[in-house]
């Protein structure tokens, strides 16, 4: 399936994508990523380093005659989301992503394609192998862990990277360049609850919610996407009386918004006829309300062997309260650029088994003051129902510079090429500009790429003529650097 790939133009983008995909590239599990890019840079016998916290950095001359350029980063991050259909035979703990052209996009066999950021990681290494294009001096950063922390970005140091000017190629339209993005904060929720036995002649029942598309948290959270753990939520709100729960597994990454979710419960043995006629009606409604974005949303329940231990009825209650009770989705919109979403949530992750509950969450926020607002918001609907809850790895937005030298170069030279005006964007999606700038003030950054759709979903694909077109913008901005001051 590779094959098919590897022959598509331009040849040494998808070919670096194919190569970059054999290596298994989790997030927090970059180490044979890492070393695959430390062993590029030293076959180019380019200067490769690897700083404290497993960035990788690869520094290139310039070209002939272009000395007296700026210095140039190119940036991205080498790992990927790791998103399976349930269906899908997949580890990505030892496999290559199996990728296959269709029509005008490429994909993976039910998995994420990790074109964010495949694609412009392989960008770089097209650029670093080259030698025949014009460019700057130039300096490689390739950042770990951004997808689940972004702690790659915050543990860059000062003083490993002498550039003036940072592109980021990691935005997924390839009519739009972004100067300013959203930053982010993690929630976690735990709680410990007492088991008992299943009632007297309990019916054993499983519930799933499937088919739901998901997608970036970040970039798809606008859509009115369907969650899975709040779809589940609500259909167990609507027979708690009934019902005794047993375990939930719902969701997986924070940043994904969740396609699937579990449930195994016990129901009163007299009550098994008003529980399936609430099932249909509340399961009817759901999906008649998602028809539109969500038209392959499927409810199931299957009678089963009643569980041995269920929630006792009060952590029950407290457990879906606090679940309806909490904010998921858009949150703020911007009331200074038009269209953005400026803080949001996503219920990402549920699991109830074994007397334990975890929930994960990701708000993101373009204000800092409002992603402290949402997050205390959340914060203390859980306390409310005696959870434990704990905030942590949050990072910083970039905020956008409608004056950036850069900025202007970019958009005149993509109304040049292709002769339209591009869109400038601020995203609500997490970038790392804003985190790196921190140790780095004076640089000059941006982001753009190629169009990526379904991203953290193994709906993910890569346009083709996009990826194409965002090869020839790449190669015309190198080539016209500013001169150094």
């Amino acid at each position: 399936m590779s094959k098919e790939v590897r022959a598509l133009e331009p040849k040494e983008l998808w070919n670096n994508f194919a190569d970059l995909n054999a290596v298994p590239r989790g997030s927090k599990k970059e180490e044979k990523v890492r070393q695959f890019m430390v062993e590029f840079g030293k076959k180019l016998n380019l200067e490769t380093v690897v700083d404290p916290i497993g960035n990788v950095i690869i520094k290139k001359p310039a070209f002939k005659g272009m000395e007296n350029r700026k210095v140039l980063v190119l940036q991205g991050h080498l790992d990927m989301v790791h998103q399976k259909n349930s269906d899908s035979n997949f580890d990505f703990d030892t496999e290559g992503i199996k990728m296959k052209v269709d029509g005008d996009w490429v994909r993976a066999e039910g998995t994420t394609l990790g074109a964010d950021n495949g694609l412009g990681v392989a960008a770089i290494m097209s650029v670093l192998a080259s030698t025949d294009i014009a460019h700057p001096a130039l300096e490689a950063l390739f950042t770990i862990d951004e997808e689940t922390g972004m702690t790659g970005a915050m543990g860059l140091e000062a003083g490993y990277l002498n550039g003036e000017i940072l592109l980021n190629l990691d935005t997924e339209e390839d009519d739009e360049i972004d100067i300013g993005c959203a930053g982010g904060i993690d929630i976690t929720v735990e709680s410990d609850y007492h088991e008992v036995s299943a009632p007297v002649n309990s019916i054993g029942y499983s519930i799933s919610v499937t088919g739901l598309n998901g997608g970036h948290s970040g970039m798809d959270i606008h859509k009115g996407l369907g969650n899975a753990n709040k779809i589940m939520n609500r259909i167990l709100y609507a027979v708690q009386d009934i019902t005794r729960i047993s375990e939930i597994n719902g969701g997986s990454l924070r940043n994904a918004i969740p396609r699937e979710s579990f449930a195994k419960i016990a129901v009163y043995h007299a009550s098994k006829s008003s529980f399936l006629k609430i099932l249909k009606k509340i399961s009817k409604e759901i999906k008649q309300e998602l028809k539109t974005i969500d038209p392959n949303l499927t409810i199931e329940i299957t009678e089963t062997e009643a569980p041995n231990k269920v929630m006792t009825l009060i952590s029950q209650n407290a457990l879906i309260a606090a679940i309806y009770a909490s904010h998921n989705g858009v949150y703020r919109m911007s009331n200074d650029m038009e269209d953005l979403v400026e803080t949001s949530n996503n219920i990402a992750r549920i699991t109830v088994k074994n007397g334990s509950i975890t929930i994960l969450c990701l708000t993101r926020s373009s204000v800092e003051s409002s992603k402290f607002d949402l997050a205390n918001t959340l914060k203390s609907t859980f306390e409310l129902a005696g959870y434990k809850v704990t905030l942590s790895g949050s990072y910083p937005g970039w905020k956008p510079n409608v004056n950036s030298p850069i900025l202007e170069l970019l958009s005149k030279t993509y109304e040049k090429l292709f002769k339209s005006k591009p869109g400038i964007m601020a995203c609500h999606a997490g970038l790392e500009c804003g985190i790196l700038g921190t140790n780095y003030p004076e640089m000059d950054m941006i982001s753009f790429g190629p169009t990526i759709q379904g991203a953290h979903s193994p709906d993910e694909k890569a346009n083709i003529k996009s990826s194409q077109k965002f090869w020839k913008f790449l190669l015309t901005i190198l080539e016209n650097i500013p001169f150094k001051n």
